[in-house]
């Protein structure tokens, strides 16, 4: 099948502190991330009209039609996500970070590739867990706070 362009808001999210999570307990680390994708992340996924391209381990590479459709779900996920760490020690919570990108994308039946995701994947690295939404180029200085959390 051809490839073809589109334009696509991707989503990227990652578990925060994974690596650290592993080490301590990585059978139950494991088992409760595919709970929490399975339970939640999935499920809003669809919800919100998007489809998960790839899961990376620790995190996943979702496509949605609109980047609202793509916010919406990011929100849900992770209000949902504190509600579901609400009785879980900190330094065992799964956090995901979670970046959003509108961007041209070249697909395949089973992958994506491009600037748009290319940009979206390199940007998460300096994300932090419910940091505030930021105006595009401006993650790194801290100006141009929209003064939404999430």
């Amino acid at each position: 099948m051809a490839s073809t362009r589109r334009l696509a808001a991707i989503l990227a999210a990652d578990v925060a502190g994974y690596s650290r999570l592993m080490g301590a307990d990585e059978e139950g680390t494991h088992e409760l991330l595919k709970a929490h994708l399975h339970e939640l992340v999935d499920p809003k996924i669809e919800e919100h009209r998007g489809r998960t391209v790839k899961n990376t381990g620790d995190g996943l590479l979702a496509e949605f039609p609109s980047v609202v459709d793509a916010v919406r779900c990011a929100v849900e996920v992770q209000r949902g996500m504190a509600d579901r760490n609400a009785n879980t020690v900190e330094d065992k919570r799964i956090t995901f970070r979670v970046g959003i990108n509108l961007g041209d994308v070249i697909a395949e039946p089973d992958d994506i590739y491009g600037d748009g995701v290319n940009v979206r994947c390199a940007a998460r690295s300096f994300g932090r867990t419910r940091r505030d939404l930021r105006q595009p180029g401006r993650a790194r200085s801290g100006k141009g706070q929209a003064g939404s959390r999430v």
